[in-house]
């Protein structure tokens, strides 16, 4: 929980479209839509996200206004997880499961196809006593101006969160540039004329 305590790195975007008259029960449906849920088959090498409750990676139900809403920021997080096994130690162990293929027939040479086959049931069954590797991501939605802070520098999962973003919201997310921060010529002018013209004015 970053956002709310602690040390915060962080990228600033702006959130282009507007938020709609009664937004809440809408937005709860298209969170709760869009959350994160453990696959119903054996778990794979694929990568899984969704959102989930800033608080808590565990807590993937957005019923509870109370949890996520605070007027005008609403909170919440994208959890991603991704189950991968040792890539040198998966290949020495199909190697030798292949040599000893080869020892129990008397050949010399293990097959393609045996060699992918012991290597897909190796892999399946460590995936299954592999914990997975779960990274989340917080942000922080102020709706009524319009950003939003991203709890990551990664261009990856900033990517991420704008592709899951717009499929939950239909709104898209934009970096800030320092363009942005850049007063207009009217009030560089204003500015300028407050601005002594030398120090002897000063003086």
């Amino acid at each position: 929980m970053a956002i709310l305590s602690g040390s915060l790195t962080a990228r600033r975007f702006r959130v282009l479209g507007d938020v709609p008259e009664g937004f809440r029960d809408d937005y709860r449906a298209r969170l709760n839509e869009q959350a994160f849920r453990e696959p119903p088959n054996e778990p794979g090498k694929q990568e899984i996200e969704g959102w989930v409750q800033a608080h808590n990676l565990l807590d993937a139900e957005f019923d509870d206004f109370n949890r996520w809403l605070y007027p005008p920021y609403m909170l919440f997080a994208l959890r991603i997880d991704k189950r991968t096994v040792p890539a040198n130690l998966l290949r020495a162990t199909v190697a030798k499961k292949a040599e000893a293929w080869c020892q129990e027939r008397g050949v010399e040479r293990c097959p393609s196809s045996v060699k992918a086959e012991i290597k897909e049931q190796i892999e399946d069954d460590w995936l299954r006593r592999t914990l997975p590797r779960v990274r989340v991501v917080e942000l922080c939605w102020n709706y009524d101006e319009g950003w939003l802070v991203l709890q990551s520098l990664s261009d990856n999962v900033a990517e991420r969160v704008r592709k899951r973003f717009h499929q939950t919201f239909g709104l898209r997310i934009v970096p800030f540039s320092p363009l942005d921060w850049m007063p207009d010529r009217d009030t560089v002018e204003a500015l300028l004329q407050t601005v002594p013209a030398s120090f002897e004015e000063v003086a």
